[in-house]
């Protein structure tokens, strides 16, 4: 009878042994979901002024005005640099393609977009690289995906196109997201017709909170004009990320 319930304890034992094993087993085979540094930097900036702020380990995200060259351009791009500007491309640019096309990190009225438009593609959504040396690795492949989207390599330069491609495709999977949402702006309207792939931009700018105001040259342009926008960004870091403690990050699942 002892020796019964000897074996029946065993038994139990046992049991429950199993039974834990094969929880931490499917514990382990879960895929566990990416835990990253999530911050939030707000600012506002002034047609043709420059707004940054530092995110740790020697990197800053910028606003930077546009150039308007002889077309008019109105706006800013987004750009993630170290704190002594490396060069172009810079790290947002060379992780978010397409490249010489229209592209998220333009905050302006390049592409034909309408300053209304501007604010209807809202928020965006971009990537970034953190890592310094896949950064350079990038800036040494840019010139060849430049021009490769262009086609103005020669057939010989094919191998040599698919390689940087793909090198860059395997260091963008690499790279970290990021955020851009337009919370306040004020603008002079575009007075042309919506670009055909800005038709849904147009019918969404209402949503964006702004104000219209008049022309900088006192009298209304095809595209328009940016005139301010206050805004928010936010970066999801690796999760070992050494963050300013006043950007009071937060662990969070990585944003896909």
């Amino acid at each position: 009878m002892n020796r019964s319930r000897r074996g029946s304890r065993l038994c139990g034992c046992l049991a429950v042994v199993i039974l834990a094993l094969v929880a931490a087993h499917s514990r382990a085979a879960a895929p566990q979901t990416p835990v990253c540094e999530k911050i939030v930097l707000n600012g506002e900036v002034n047609a043709g002024q420059e707004w940054k702020a530092a995110f740790g380990q020697g990197w800053v995200f910028r606003v930077l005005p546009i150039q308007p060259g002889q077309t008019g351009y109105s706006g800013w791009d987004l750009v993630v640099d170290r704190e002594q500007a490396a060069g172009y491309p810079d790290a947002l640019l060379a992780a978010t393609p397409p490249y010489n096309s229209i592209n998220e990190r333009e905050v302006g009225t390049t592409f034909r977009l309408r300053a209304q438009d501007v604010i209807g593609w809202n928020p965006r959504s971009f990537r970034f690289l953190t890592n310094p040396d896949d950064f350079r690795v990038s800036q040494k492949l840019f010139p060849v995906l430049v021009a490769t989207r262009q086609g103005t390599q020669a057939p010989a330069a094919n191998s040599a196109q698919g390689m940087a491609i793909e090198r860059q495709l395997k260091i963008n999977g690499q790279s970290s997201p990021g955020q851009f949402r337009i919370l306040d702006a004020r603008l002079a309207p575009g007075v042309s017709d919506a670009a055909p792939y800005a038709e849904n931009w147009a019918l969404a700018s209402p949503r964006t909170p702004h104000k219209f105001e008049s022309s900088s040259a006192g009298k209304s342009t095809a595209l328009g004009e940016m005139h301010w926008i206050r805004f928010s960004v936010t970066l999801w870091l690796p999760g070992a990320w050494k963050t300013p403690q006043e950007l009071h990050a937060q662990k969070t699942p990585c944003s896909e």
